[in-house]
């Protein structure tokens, strides 16, 4: 995957791809986000929770999962760290990072919950831009 891009340039983009990806998330622009992921990606991001197979099921994943939030004004936003690249012979990258998620109410203290490890393998697409092919989130309260 990397070829002649180095290690700096693959992390950068990495970092400007995660960012575009949770803007969408946290702006609930779920179809969006989907399309960041394969056709047949694998999203795995709920304790005892089977993943969401493909785009169409991320998506119904993603609404199932904030219709929590329906009556409850408040702002989740999700932040990465900590960001470690593998590059594999197949030519993807597995991404190793750390999440906190953010959450704001109105007239309340933010809480930081949960606190997470992703892991991502990371292919191109036939246009050479990044896309997910699974992530799997780790909650560090169940280890």
């Amino acid at each position: 995957m990397i070829g002649t891009q180095s290690l700096t340039d693959l992390y950068v983009e990495v970092q400007h791809f995660h960012a575009r990806q949770m803007q969408l998330l946290d702006g609930g622009d779920f179809p969006a986000y989907a399309a960041t992921f394969t056709e047949d990606g694998e999203f795995t991001h709920t304790p005892q929770q089977p993943p969401a197979l493909g785009r169409d099921g991320i998506v119904a994943e993603l609404n199932r999962f904030h219709q929590r939030f329906a009556e409850d004004p408040v702002i989740r936003r999700h932040w990465f760290n900590q960001l470690w690249l593998e590059p594999r012979e197949d030519g993807s990258v597995q991404a190793t990072y750390y999440a906190l998620v953010v959450t704001t109410r109105p007239e309340r203290n933010v809480t930081i919950a949960p606190s997470c490890v992703v892991r991502d393998v990371l292919v191109r697409d036939g246009e050479g831009n990044l896309l997910v092919r699974s992530r799997t989130v780790d909650h560090d309260r169940l280890a």
